[in-house]
């Protein structure tokens, strides 16, 4: 059910990613999401067909994204090896840049690059965590530093004070 069809609209569901304190990640993730589904109509309506991979391959990589983020790699199924996320993500922009550009969102699908260098909500909630231990904090005061800094993110990106 990573993607699924809504039972109450016609549309369809992206549910595997994360939720993103900053509203400028969300826009990228529903960005490149809709540049994706563009892309993959554009090819079935050309009559063109695309790979299919072993479910267990698919399942190794979205294990691989979960444990190690945008610091780890993937299987890059096309050269049989693991590559980093880094790259790969320049990859996909680079397969999505006419169907960004006809969407006139290329430059959101191009701040999945600015999300690979500074990192997910998740990065920076375990960066915070370990700042505090680190400053001395118990466990219970870490995770209340983490719940403030979401708190901080989110209602940045929102413009609530």
């Amino acid at each position: 059910w990573d993607l699924r069809p809504s039972a109450r609209f016609p549309t369809l569901e992206m549910r595997i990613t994360d939720v993103c304190t900053r509203v400028e990640d969300a826009v990228a993730v529903a960005a490149l999401y809709v540049s994706i589904v563009r892309m993959l109509y554009r090819i079935r309506r050309a009559n063109q067909t695309w790979r299919t991979y072993p479910l267990f391959l698919l399942s190794e990589n979205r294990w691989r994204a979960q444990r190690y983020g945008v610091d780890g790699t993937l299987f890059d199924f096309g050269k049989g090896a693991l590559v980093p996320f880094r790259e790969l993500i320049e990859e996909l922009i680079s397969l999505l840049r006419a169907d960004a550009e006809a969407l006139d969102c290329l430059q959101q699908v191009e701040h999945a690059r600015t999300i690979a260098v500074q990192g997910t909500s998740a990065d920076r909630q375990v960066a915070e965590y370990e700042r505090c231990i680190q400053a001395g904090a118990t466990r219970a005061e870490a995770m209340a530093a983490v719940v403030d800094q979401l708190i901080a993110e989110s209602c940045r990106a929102s413009h609530i004070e």
